[in-house]
């Protein structure tokens, strides 16, 4: 600034609107883990990195269990949400909707756990038997033959 006063920078940003490209983040908590990393100069962009990493690994693993029918690739999302929401308000709100979603279906299996069960097991012997031919068969070395690879 020309006009000689100072000005005070927290972390990443350049002005209370500003972001890092990550989101705003949530309020700070007096005395929380969270205010002790977003006071510490230079840990602030590290630690929302982190966060945003490890959140998007679980939610990866959740999207990657989709191909397993049943309700097993709700868990790890939730939990990547969550670890979002503690940082991130979009994340936060994201997190309240597909929370409510996730407790409807869990008790849609404890109101049916029979057919919610035999669609679990049905669905993990589905893919067993589609790693075991992927195997069996040779798909992937078959498949990068045809491609040229």
């Amino acid at each position: 600034m020309t006009s000689g006063t100072a000005v005070h920078h927290d972390g990443a940003t350049r002005c209370p609107d500003c972001t890092d490209g990550l989101g705003k983040p949530r309020p700070v908590k007096p005395g929380s883990l969270r205010e002790r990393m977003h006071s510490t100069p230079g840990f602030l962009l590290p630690w929302r990195i982190g966060v945003f990493v490890v959140g998007l690994l679980f939610v990866l693993l959740g999207i990657a269990l989709t191909a397993l029918p049943g309700p097993l690739t709700i868990p790890p999302v939730l939990l990547g949400l969550w670890v979002w929401s503690a940082e991130f308000l979009w994340a936060a709100r994201f997190f309240a909707i597909f929370r409510r979603k996730a407790q409807d279906a869990w008790r849609h299996a404890r109101q049916h756990p029979v057919s919610s069960a035999a669609v679990t097991l049905g669905g993990l012997a589905a893919a067993g038997v589609a790693f075991w031919a992927v195997g069996h068969f040779q798909l992937v070395d078959q498949t990068k033959v045809a491609l040229g690879l």
